[in-house]
């Protein structure tokens, strides 16, 4: 009889790792997987599943606007209790630092049923930064039984709180997985991006395009506004690069993205609406350079040769900065005309971060990750 392992995830960041887990789950001979969304992120966890071609078994949808992060937190462990009381998994996994992810470890911990933390041992050591997903992290290490760390970094860090080495099982990151899918159906079917002019959808290089995307909350207020007026000099210094800004939907980036950058439009910056799994590889694929506040761009665009400036004054994926494909330039406008200045204008500095290699995997975690947990119950729960 097959272990029914339930995957409990809301954002579309959950849903692109854990999809591969998902469709290679469906074939596997000890394993059969439930997926159950809280819809954290309604819209834009709708478009990854539609891609990857994934019906949850259950849908909670959770999403209510301007919710709180404590009434988002009160609505999911109540939800989530009453789903595993019901379904009753032999195991749950989990993916990353979500409030989804925390909830759906506490709930299955209180139901004494075994979790699986998929992209374990992510660290700032600032329990501020990512707001609030470096204590959602911290807690699900907490309460999870297996820890599937994408880096030995990520290992390193899981030891130095007292983790068993027995149960850490270092795989790569499944990002890499998803993202190689999307590219074979990107290949195969280029995706049309409303908004944008034809030129910078193709695969014509010849006009350079900086992609920018940003969400975090600890760059809500003036983190934001800086962002938005060192696009604008950029947008200005450089007028035959093109910058392409898929705004988020959060009204705090959505205010100061719309009242800075939608004034000083000069023909070259370029405001769309956030974009699909498919066209957001297809733009990472297409860009010069990415500038960023995202976690998962982070692991995303190395694989594609793509420099990544990270608006952030840290990160819980130094590997990449440690190898040189990726760079902490922090909200001062000024750092980020500097570096991304730099990019665009020195061949050899562009070269160095381009041609840098991708600690995060080489698309086999999701095997990895799979046999740990199905010999999970093969009488040794104690070692991965």
């Amino acid at each position: 009889m097959k272990k029914k392992v339930s995957l409990i995830f809301g954002t579309r960041p959950e849903a692109i790792k854990l999809c591969p887990l998902i469709i290679a789950m469906q074939k596997h001979p000890v394993l059969e997987p439930h997926v159950c969304v809280t819809g954290q992120h309604r819209r834009m966890l709708d478009q990854v599943l539609e891609v990857f071609g994934v019906v949850p078994e259950v849908d909670l949808a959770l999403m209510q606007s301007n919710q709180s992060l404590g009434g988002l937190t009160a609505l999911v462990i109540a939800a989530l209790d009453a789903y595993l009381a019901e379904h009753k998994p032999d195991m749950v996994l989990v993916q990353g630092d979500t409030t989804t992810a925390f909830c759906a470890a506490l709930c299955a911990f209180y139901r004494k049923i075994p979790v699986g933390h998929v992209e374990a041992g992510l660290r700032t050591g600032n329990k501020y930064s990512p707001f609030p997903e470096e204590i959602n992290r911290v807690l699900a290490t907490r309460l999870s039984d297996l820890h599937f760390a994408p880096t030995s970094t990520a290992r390193h860090n899981l030891l130095q709180e007292g983790i068993p080495a027995t149960r850490i099982l270092v795989t790569g990151n499944t990002v890499i997985d998803a993202l190689l899918i999307a590219l074979d159906k990107v290949k195969i079917h280029p995706p049309e991006i409303p908004g944008l002019p034809r030129f910078l959808v193709s695969d014509n290089l010849d006009k350079a395009m900086v992609l920018i995307t940003g969400h975090r909350r600890e760059n809500f207020g003036v983190g934001f506004e800086n962002i938005c007026r060192a696009i604008t000099e950029l947008a200005h210094r450089f007028p035959d690069v093109h910058f392409v800004y898929p705004v988020h939907l959060n009204p705090n980036v959505r205010e100061p993205v719309n009242r800075i950058l939608g004034k000083a439009n000069g023909g070259n910056i370029h405001l769309i609406e956030p974009l699909a799994y498919l066209p957001f590889v297809a733009m990472m694929n297409r860009a010069t350079l990415v500038l960023t506040d995202s976690g998962g761009v982070q692991e995303e665009a190395p694989s594609l040769g793509k420099p990544v400036l990270v608006m952030r004054e840290t990160t819980e994926r130094p590997e990449a900065v440690e190898m040189g494909t990726v760079k902490l330039v922090g909200t001062g406008k000024d750092a980020i005309v500097e570096n991304v200045s730099t990019l665009l204008t020195d061949a050899k500095a562009y070269a160095n971060m381009a041609n840098a290699v991708n600690p995060y995997g080489d698309g086999k975690a999701t095997d990895r990750i799979l046999t740990a947990c199905a010999c999970f119950w093969d009488g040794n729960k104690k070692s991965l």
